[in-house]
């Protein structure tokens, strides 16, 4: 039976089937920039064709030819058309939802709202060097290294922020403002999101994790809100980071991961999961680093692994 989500007119199948047959001439994986592509055809059951769309992130360079790199290995893996698009994250969940890409590289929550909307999971997450539980890390709070402030990990920590002038890294970052918010919430601080002036004497939101770090670097901020791994380059220069402390850290927030829309055949995904799996050989593995400088994809449980920000969610007062 065909999935409701993937049922296509007459018209839509043909120019598919055109693009297919254009694909086994040439032998070749596409890859654009463009989501506004009509969904994948469905032939007895099977996926002919997957499109990926890798969320864009500040920290990565030359995304789209990188990302063209991974579909051609995965193309020859699943032994099919693999394309690979890049797109905002908002952009890549809108796509899961009206069947443009069948999977996605996004964050914790991005995939909470895959879920949500498309009925997506997450199936890997990544690893990388600089995240302190492997495929999770933490959110932390960063002072000036002179600070009066005295770090540690107890609610007499957190207290110590009252009145003081606070830079989250962005309005949706889940390391940048999320967690943070959530744990003030969880000692009673304050009760959502929408009280945080009541607590704090202000609140600056900056466009990433650089621009609140630099608010506290400049004076203009007693506190910044980020991960753990922006505290060095290239989020801050290598003298920058000298001047910067850990005042207080919340661990367990959940790594970027693969997700995959629940229109995949079960063993068109399995096989998907173990192609994305072969990034992790000696002989491939430059091709992962080189994405997001993760080193390595983990199978992950979707629920236990996103339930950190799907709990920091609720308690900060979040739709996903």
């Amino acid at each position: 039976m065909f999935s409701r989500k993937l049922v296509l007119g007459l018209g839509a199948t043909t120019a598919a089937l055109g693009s297919l047959a254009f694909y086994l001439t040439s032998n070749t994986s596409q890859a654009t920039t463009e989501l506004g592509q009509t969904p994948q055809i469905v032939a007895q059951g099977s996926l002919k064709s997957i499109k990926i769309a890798f969320a864009s992130r500040s920290d990565s360079t030359d995304l789209q030819n990188k990302a063209n790199r991974v579909a051609q290995l995965l193309s020859k893996e699943m032994g099919m058309p693999v394309e690979a698009t890049i797109a905002a994250e908002t952009a890549a969940v809108e796509a899961l939802k009206t069947n443009r890409v069948q999977v996605a590289f996004v964050a914790g929550r991005g995939a909470l709202k895959a879920e949500q909307l498309a009925k997506a999971r997450m199936y890997l997450a990544e690893v990388r060097p600089n995240y302190s539980g492997r495929h999770t890390y933490r959110s932390v709070f960063v002072v000036a290294k002179n600070s009066p402030l005295k770090s540690g990990n107890s609610k007499q920590t957190l207290a110590q922020l009252r009145g003081k002038k606070v830079a989250f890294a962005s309005p949706t970052s889940g390391s940048g403002f999320i967690f943070p918010t959530a744990e003030l919430v969880k000692n009673n601080f304050v009760p959502n999101r929408d009280r945080l002036k009541d607590f704090f004497g202000s609140v600056f939101f900056g466009d990433g994790y650089s621009s609140a770090l630099q608010q506290v670097l400049r004076g203009q901020a007693d506190v910044a809100a980020v991960s753990e791994y922006a505290v060095a380059p290239p989020y801050v220069k290598a003298d920058e980071v000298q001047k910067l402390r850990v005042l207080y850290s919340i661990p367990n927030v959940p790594a970027h991961g693969i997700v995959i829309d629940d229109s995949v055949p079960a063993a068109t995904r399995d096989k998907l999961i173990n192609a994305f799996l072969k990034l992790n050989q000696p002989a491939n593995n430059k091709m992962l680093k080189d994405l997001y400088n993760s080193t390595e994809l983990v199978k992950v449980d979707h629920n236990s692994h996103l339930a950190p920000i799907r709990d920091a969610l609720k308690l900060a007062g979040f739709e996903p």
